[in-house]
């Protein structure tokens, strides 16, 4: 459970924390390298043994999340296939009420993504999460993912946070690494990003279930709040 009482500010991935990653994982595993073997005249094994290490070559870097340059290194238009899938588009369980209660509850929420700004808008469009956040920031604004401590900085020259009051969720190891690295004190992974996928094991964070588990106002979240408020007073 965080802390909520010393929590000020709440950074959110999206995909795979806020939105079920089953959509970008059918995307990429499924609907083009199908896509890509219709249009090169392969079978569909061949097709994805193509695509796989090309996308692996780019892990960590801007490049993996950028439609331009899958666009450009495939010849398909990934945006247009995001389209055509956008009915997977969806929100994981419980997600929007959490959101709501952190609103009511005062703290500011950023949404911070390493998502192309394409696929930002249609996502936004389809789940309409972007009404609950101070800010939508995505890593393509700054020239850096969020895997890079410049993405940090960054974030604080435009929207300046408390690392030590600051909590970020997000399903990705290496965006929480940085983050930690950079002195955010609160950090959260989830469990189960693709609902169709498995569980992810993540050893370095505590990884949460469900937004249910963490809700404030919950049994749970006022007992973290009375741990928090006795420490400030000393009687922990």
């Amino acid at each position: 459970m965080p802390a909520w009482a010393a929590i000020d500010t709440v950074l959110f991935d999206m995909d795979g924390t806020l939105l079920d990653l089953h959509f970008d994982s059918h995307l990429w595993k499924t609907h083009l390298p199908r896509r890509y073997a219709e249009v090169h005249g392969l079978d569909l094994e061949a097709a994805r043994a193509h695509i796989a290490p090309r996308i692996r070559s780019q892990e960590g870097t801007l490049n993996w999340y950028c439609l331009d340059y899958w666009t450009r290194e495939f010849g398909i238009d990934i945006a247009a296939l995001e389209r055509e899938l956008s009915h997977l588009i969806g929100p994981r369980p419980h997600a929007i009420e959490f959101l709501a209660a952190l609103r009511d509850r005062g703290l500011r929420l950023l949404l911070t993504t390493n998502a192309h700004r394409r696929s930002l808008a249609l996502k936004l469009s389809c789940t309409g999460i972007g009404g609950y956040f101070d800010r939508v920031v995505s890593a393509h604004d700054f020239g850096h993912p969020k895997e890079d401590p410049a993405f940090w900085r960054r974030l604080g020259d435009v929207e300046p946070y408390d690392p030590g009051a600051t909590l970020l969720i997000d399903d990705n190891p290496g965006v929480l690494r940085s983050a930690r690295r950079h002195g955010i004190r609160h950090l959260l992974a989830v469990a189960l990003p693709d609902s169709r996928g498995a569980r992810r094991e993540h050893p370095d964070f505590h990884a949460v279930e469900s937004f249910l588990d963490i809700m404030p106002g919950s049994a749970a979240g006022a007992a973290s709040d009375a741990a928090v408020g006795q420490v400030a007073d000393g009687v922990v």
